[in-house]
């Protein structure tokens, strides 16, 4: 099928797309390689846009956009779905998102973007929510259903987007048989509203008797989410710190101010719920699509895997205290020194949230059946987390 890739309604390319492989057999014409994918321009090739490299990470970027291989639970989403893999979802909503405006449009088609998008556009999203989150043997029996953003959401949870008095949520629900992570969310949410920093807010929602995260989503139709793997892709790897500076850099030429601040901001908080999966596609930038503007740090989200304490006894909580710090992974002890003024926190701000932590658990007790030792686990390693950055900031 010949096709061009759009942003927005930006012409980026004309190229021969194989719907059977989802691989781009040929590219025709750039139009604007300026509005291409970030992670794009560093394989362009003005004299030879056919290059390996670049039709191949262009394939890899198309197919990237759907369900990936690890979701929790994949199979039986597969199943209920009525499809063989995730890639064949992309083409039944020419690979639309709602972290950026990208799609692929038939060349034949007079199709606009406005005609498509789902900022604007309502979307059937009922049964989709239904194979994905519940516990229920069903399969989708509309094809409307599966013209929605669901399509293309990245990680290994069991999520939906939903629209909810007219605005986008993303539904997210725990892990296998764990159901923390959309707690630790909700924790993550109130931490950086009382300290100050930019975030996505999250809030806790019941869907069949499953306890699942609710936030809006964090773009517009005019932006897009660029992730700091998008961007460090053509820089140097270094495998130590010097990555981190070197992102900060990249961030502050391009006009972003307070760049270093908000980074911090998202170890800070890394450090005090002992988030693990700070992985590279997790945290960014927001750019303009319009005129590719990068306009703030994206703000922080998807906290979930959080506060793994291993066991415990009457001495000691035992816990996982390594987390992600670019291509490292580190101790967060180690972790928490890339900020540079660690006193600019006022901890006081956080004082009472272990005893709204514990009430939280405790409220949905009766859905998680969580033992109030385990409750009792957790806000013990918080608390511990939190004495532990006072001790940092009065030194």
């Amino acid at each position: 099928m010949k096709c061009i890739l759009m942003n927005k309604n930006k012409e980026v390319l004309v190229a021969e797309y194989n719907e059977t492989s989802k691989f781009f057999d040929y590219i025709y014409e750039i139009k604007d390689i300026n509005y291409a994918p970030y992670i794009l321009k560093s394989f362009y090739l003005k004299n030879d846009i056919n290059n390996t490299p670049f039709r191949t990470n262009l394939s890899e970027w198309f197919k990237g956009r759907g369900i990936p291989s690890w979701r929790d639970k994949l199979d039986l989403l597969l199943h209920r779905l009525n499809i063989m893999a995730p890639y064949e979802l992309l083409d039944k909503a020419f690979g639309l998102s709602l972290s950026d405006q990208y799609w692929l449009k038939p060349e034949s088609s007079d199709l606009s973007y406005d005609d498509i998008n789902f900022f604007d556009n309502d979307f059937d999203y009922a049964e989709f929510m239904e194979a994905s989150l519940s516990n229920n043997n069903m399969s989708i029996t509309k094809e409307s259903s599966l013209i929605t953003p669901n399509n293309t959401t990245d990680g290994m949870l069991k999520k939906a987007w939903i629209i909810d008095n007219g605005v986008r949520y993303l539904l997210k629900g725990g892990y296998k048989n764990e159901t923390l992570q959309p707690f630790n969310e909700v924790l993550a949410s109130e931490m950086c509203k009382r300290l100050g920093f930019e975030h996505v807010e999250y809030t806790l929602d019941k869907y069949k008797d499953i306890v699942v995260s609710k936030c809006p989503c964090f773009i517009n139709k005019d932006t897009e989410f660029v992730t700091c793997h998008q961007i460090i892709n053509d820089m140097p790897r270094h495998d130590s710190i010097e990555d981190y500076e070197d992102y900060i850099k990249k961030l502050e030429k391009e006009g972003i101010k307070n760049a270093r601040e908000k980074i911090e901001n998202i170890y800070i908080l890394d450090f005090l719920i002992m988030n693990e999966d700070r992985h590279l596609n997790n945290f960014g930038i927001i750019r303009d699509v319009n005129t590719l503007k990068w306009l703030d740090v994206a703000p922080i989200f998807d906290n979930g895997q959080s506060l793994n304490v291993e066991y415990y006894d009457e001495k000691e909580v035992h816990i996982s205290g390594s987390g992600r710090f670019f291509y490292e992974v580190k101790p967060f002890d180690d972790i928490i020194k890339v900020v540079k003024n660690i006193k600019r926190i006022d901890i006081s701000k956080l004082d009472g949230i272990v005893e709204w932590f514990d009430e939280l658990l405790h409220k949905y007790q009766h859905l998680t059946g969580y033992s109030d030792t385990r409750i009792n686990k957790l806000c013990i390693l918080l608390n511990r987390q939190i004495n532990k950055l006072k001790r940092l900031i009065e030194k």
